[in-house]
C-alpha cells in the first residue's frame, strides 16, 4: 500500500522548495515524453496562471512517502492535528551533545529556507525543536 502526505498551501512552489530542503526530496519528474512540468502543462492545455496549483515532491531513493502540495484559497488558521517529525539528530545511539548540534544546524538551515522556530522541548533523554514551515505548518526536528 502506498501513501502520500498532502499539504494545503497558498504557494505550492514555495512550500515545495522548503520541504525539498527540509527532507532532501526532489520535484517529482514529469511524465515520460516531457522535459519539464511546464511542457506537460502546456500540452495539457493548462493556463499558465494555474501552473502553481500543485507540486509533488518525492524521495530520490523512492523509500519515503510522496508529498503532494495543493493550492487552496484559505490560509492556515489553527494548529495542525498531524505533523511531521524529521529525524536529523542521528538517533538515540548518537551522543546527546552531538544530536543537539545536528538539530541546531538543521534549524539554522531551515530558518534560512523560510521556516521559523516555535520552541524547543526537553523530556527525559529526548530533545526536539518545534518549527513552522513558510505557511505555518508545524513540524519537529529531532
Amino acid at each position: 500500500m502506498d501513501i502520500q502526505i498532502v499539504f494545503d498551501a497558498n504557494d505550492p512552489a514555495n512550500l515545495a522548495d522548503f520541504w525539498i530542503e527540509a527532507l532532501g526530496y526532489i520535484v517529482q519528474p514529469p511524465p515520460d515524453g516531457f522535459d519539464s512540468w511546464d511542457d506537460w502543462a502546456t500540452a495539457m492545455g493548462i493556463p499558465e496562471e494555474n501552473w502553481n496549483d500543485a507540486r509533488a515532491i518525492v524521495d530520490p531513493e523512492g523509500e519515503r512517502p510522496r508529498i503532494f502540495i495543493q493550492k487552496v484559497p484559505e490560509p492556515k488558521t489553527a494548529k495542525n492535528r498531524v505533523h511531521l517529525d524529521v529525524s536529523v539528530g542521528g538517533g538515540r545511539e548518537t551522543p546527546e551533545h552531538e544530536r543537539r548540534e545536528r538539530i541546531a544546524v538543521a534549524v539554522a538551515r531551515l530558518q534560512e529556507a523560510g521556516g521559523s522556530v516555535v520552541g524547543s522541548v526537553e523530556q527525559r533523554d529526548e530533545y526536539w525543536v518545534v518549527m513552522r514551515d513558510p505557511e505555518g505548518n508545524e513540524f519537529c526536528l529531532q
